[in-house]
């Protein structure tokens, strides 16, 4: 099994990438190790899948409980996991233009991205979550069937977490690209600058 160091210095494309420093180093470890401890998350899913299924078709008695639990982990997993896919460049890009462009070029439109499209995006959402947490914290929010999960404002919770731990990502990618067109940054060379 790969260290989080290994996985940020091996996953990302080779074409596009960055020039790096130790607190963008910091930022991504720790986002990979919170991801690793969070893919735990994806085992028990697992489990409980099985669990139920086994429940339903083989002792014909389902479980609420545990099919909101299903929904409740994969929630949790996929929330904590977009920051680290965003560190390990291992989300899905469609770029018809970029494609074309230079190794500088493409560090320009990444800045654009960054600047006047995810970060901006990831801050509106994170403001507007806060209200949505706050009201499920505020009113104990609960499933509304019978045997439904408690505790709802929890995972909800989580939604914050990870627009935290997105920001983040961001604010580190940014930091890379901006290192990466100071003048004298080699060309597409990962190479520390501390």
């Amino acid at each position: 099994m790969p260290s989080a160091t290994e996985l940020v210095d091996t996953l990302s494309h080779p074409e596009m990438t960055l020039r790096d420093n130790a607190f963008t180093r910091f930022i991504d470890r720790t986002i990979i190790t919170i991801s690793e401890v969070f893919n735990w998350v994806w085992v028990v899913l697992l489990l409980v899948i099985i669990g139920n299924v086994i429940l339903r078709y083989v002792f014909r008695k389902g479980m609420i409980e545990l099919e909101e639990l299903q929904w409740h982990l994969f929630a949790i997993g996929w929330l904590i996991g977009l920051s680290s896919t965003f560190i390990l460049d291992g989300h899905v890009r469609v770029d018809i233009l970029q494609d074309r462009f230079s190794y500088r070029k493409k560090l320009w439109f990444e800045l654009a991205g960054l600047l006047l499209l995810f970060l901006p995006f990831v801050c509106f959402a994170f403001v507007y979550a806060i209200p949505f947490v706050e009201l499920s914290w505020s009113t104990n929010e609960r499933s509304t069937s019978a045997n439904g999960l408690a505790a709802r404002w929890f995972i909800k919770g989580f939604l914050l977490f990870s627009l935290f731990l997105l920001n983040l990502a961001g604010i580190s990618r940014l930091i890379k690209v901006i290192l990466s067109l100071t003048p004298g940054a080699p060309e597409s060379a990962n190479v520390p600058t501390s």
